[in-house]
């Protein structure tokens, strides 16, 4: 009897889903609402675009693309006043034409949105819907601008004002911002934590990231790939400032050496991804500073078996290229933290690059070479 009621269960809400969804169909395609067109629906329950309850419309605008509900959200005042109070969530990045003047025409109505991905293949965004979204959207928590080649520094002291609860920032790629403009930035927005400026040579200096370090102790994941301009000092501040630091990319951050690990080892106890690809200057002493935080970082006797379980501790660390690190030191933070493989397929310690480090290997791997074959009983 269980098994039948849960069987019907999953049919009623299948068919509810194909209920709203043909709802919809119907609702989009039957006449032209501006001249007073009437919605036919069997049994007759709704006859006109201002009955539709606003429960069923938000069901339904959460079953399609983010296109069609920007053209519901035209079909008549109703819907889009229940679309515009309702609606959290909006992608944007569809739009290869005129991204710009939509949003200008959006945001003024949509100002509960708290997710707005922005993300453009050709730079379209320009200064002024960026400040249009930081007039009206004060809810916004997470926001990509990645790939905005045309904003400037106006968009980030706009949204410093604007947008001061912005937990993930996502403006890679976005070379014309400079270091004092994201350093203001730092200074409101101080909720983040997770912030990407990869690529950002100019903006993503030392000075930002102390402003970083001393505002945004949320911190937790930092993306700051091929930003040539960081030193130790700046890795430094960030490992001090945001404790709870847990995924770092410093690739191709080629001015850092062994401190900058060190710093974070020592400080950033929930590390859990670093990458250090073509950092050089990396030797086997930042390996042993990651091995032994380890141990410094080892729970409390009296603390859960579940805090103490191999997943605690680096899962990730990326050292290609890094060339002068010797095999000796490499083992010696794989057998420290288990969740870093070297084996087929489960690839988590990522040594491409450094020829010299092909005789590490993780436990497993190890395990697996050590297991004797089973051959097959010969034939008499």
């Amino acid at each position: 009897m269980v098994g039948k009621e849960n069987q019907n269960e999953n049919e009623n809400q299948k068919q509810v889903a194909e209920d709203l969804n043909t709802s919809f169909e119907k609702l989009m395609m039957v006449g032209n609402p501006c001249s007073g067109g009437k919605v036919k629906v069997k049994a007759g329950v709704i006859t006109d675009w201002k009955d539709i309850p606003m429960e069923l419309l938000l069901q339904i605008v959460s079953r399609v693309d983010d296109q069609t509900v920007i053209m519901a959200s035209g079909v008549c005042r109703g819907w889009r006043d229940a679309i515009c109070l309702g609606l959290t969530r909006l992608s944007l990045s569809w739009c290869t034409k005129n991204m710009n003047n939509l949003v200008l025409s959006l945001a003024s109505n949509f100002t509960k949105l708290q997710t707005l991905i922005l993300r453009q293949d050709k730079p379209q965004l320009e200064d002024n819907a960026v400040e249009t979204i930081a007039n009206f959207c004060h809810d916004l928590q997470i926001l990509d601008l990645s790939k905005s080649f045309k904003l400037s520094d106006n968009s980030l002291y706009a949204l410093a004002h604007g947008c001061q609860n912005l937990t993930h920032l996502n403006i890679s790629g976005c070379s014309a911002f400079s270091d004092t403009a994201l350093e203001y930035l730092a200074s409101f927005c101080r909720k983040l934590k997770v912030l990407n400026l990869c690529g950002c040579v100019k903006p993503a200096s030392d000075r930002a990231l102390q402003a970083i370090g001393r505002y945004c102790n949320q911190l937790q994941s930092l993306n700051l790939g091929w930003c040539e301009n960081v030193s130790d000092a700046g890795v430094m501040c960030l490992a001090y400032g945001c404790p709870d630091l847990r995924t770092l990319d410093l690739c191709g951050c080629v001015l850092i050496t062994d401190d900058s690990v060190i710093a974070l080892a020592n400080r950033c106890a929930h590390l859990r991804s670093l990458g250090l690809y073509y950092c050089q200057n990396i030797t086997d002493r930042a390996m042993y500073s990651l091995a032994h935080s380890r141990v410094r970082n080892k729970p409390a006797m009296w603390e859960s078996v579940k805090a103490r379980n191999d997943e605690d501790g680096l899962r990730t660390l990326n050292i290609s290229q890094c060339t002068a690190l010797t095999p000796s030191a490499v083992q010696a933070v794989c057998d420290t933290f288990p969740s870093l493989h070297t084996c087929s397929g489960r690839h988590s310690l990522i040594i491409s690059g450094c020829l010299n480090l092909t005789s590490v290997h993780c436990a497993c791997a190890v395990q697996a070479h050590r297991t004797p074959s089973v051959l097959p009983p010969s034939a008499h």
